[in-house]
């Protein structure tokens, strides 16, 4: 059974139209664009909301390869489709899209059903790429690829000019916190993506989800520093976990990401790879030392 499209309700915010998908654009739904020139039009992230009613564009941008990114996309299949050149290969397979959540053989097969029945996704072989800093010129408008990896290799933000609006796509507010628990994601570029962030002084913040647009560059960062603080709060449980040895397969299962609820195959994976990166991380700043072969104890 294909999930509901839900349909989406077009916000204006300057010369970008927002389309908010249904439930707040929560997961399996997602926040698009519409981006209009004078010479041309683009859509940014063509969402669940976006199977069934699609607005005509020339260009098509995602911010990376994820299926709730890209699950509108066969309404677009003449027109042309970037994004970051290492996020290319999700784009282009589904196959190589599955592999990227790193599950185990049954999960993964049952994952590859969910993403061609309920997200719609075919792949597309022709897929074309842009690099840091790419300006795509609609003709009185222009939108700029920043690249902010972390989430994935290839995930990036896009900066619409004049109006202001800079699009953070899953870099999304919520206290969930930053996801890293992709094959190729990564905390540290997480982190330094953050930092970018902050820099960029825009008049609206644009998530991919829940949050929405954010108005104001001081608001925008009181609210990234509490999303980026989930990363000391992380920190702070494994550092007290660890106040006898224990393996990374047990701090794993004491969850960092998920709460205990939360049922899977994905949470494993997710939990042990976020875990691992963790660990890395405090070892390398001498908070945490290797007591014996595989057992790891907060110093």
């Amino acid at each position: 059974m294909d999930a509901p499209t839900g349909g989406y309700t077009a916000v204006e915010h300057g010369g970008v139209s927002v389309l908010e998908g249904a439930n707040r654009s929560a997961y399996p739904f997602g926040r698009s664009l519409l981006v209009r020139g004078s010479e041309s039009s683009l859509v940014v992230d063509p969402s669940l909301s976006l199977v069934e009613n699609a607005p005509p564009a020339d260009a098509v941008l995602v911010s990376h390869g994820h299926e709730d990114h890209i699950a509108g996309l066969g309404r677009y299949g003449d027109v042309p489709v970037h994004v970051h050149e290492h996020d290319l290969e999700p784009l282009r397979s589904r196959e190589a899209l599955v592999s990227c959540y790193g599950l185990p053989a049954d999960a993964a097969a049952e994952a590859d059903t969910m993403m061609r029945e309920q997200f719609h996704v075919k792949g597309r072989p022709d897929t074309l790429t842009f690099a840091d800093g790419a300006v795509f010129d609609l003709g009185g408008r222009t939108v700029t690829a920043v690249h902010l990896p972390g989430h994935t290799a290839g995930h990036s933000g896009f900066l619409i000019e004049p109006d202001g609006f800079f699009f953070i796509a899953d870099i999304d507010l919520t206290s969930f916190g930053p996801y890293y628990g992709d094959v190729g994601s990564s905390l540290e570029d997480f982190e330094a993506s953050m930092r970018r962030c902050r820099q960029v002084e825009a008049r609206w913040y644009g998530t991919a989800h829940q949050k929405g647009v954010i108005e104001g560059v001081e608001e925008f960062r009181r609210r990234l520093d509490a999303y980026a603080d989930v990363v000391e709060q992380r920190d702070a449980k494994l550092l007290a976990f660890l106040s006898e040895p224990r393996s990374l397969g047990q701090a794993a299962e004491h969850r960092l990401v998920y709460r205990p609820h939360v049922q899977g195959p994905h949470v494993g994976p997710v939990e042990r790879r976020t875990a691992a990166q963790h660990l890395a991380r405090l070892q390398g700043q001498g908070r945490v030392a290797e007591v014996e072969e595989g057992f790891f104890r907060a110093v």
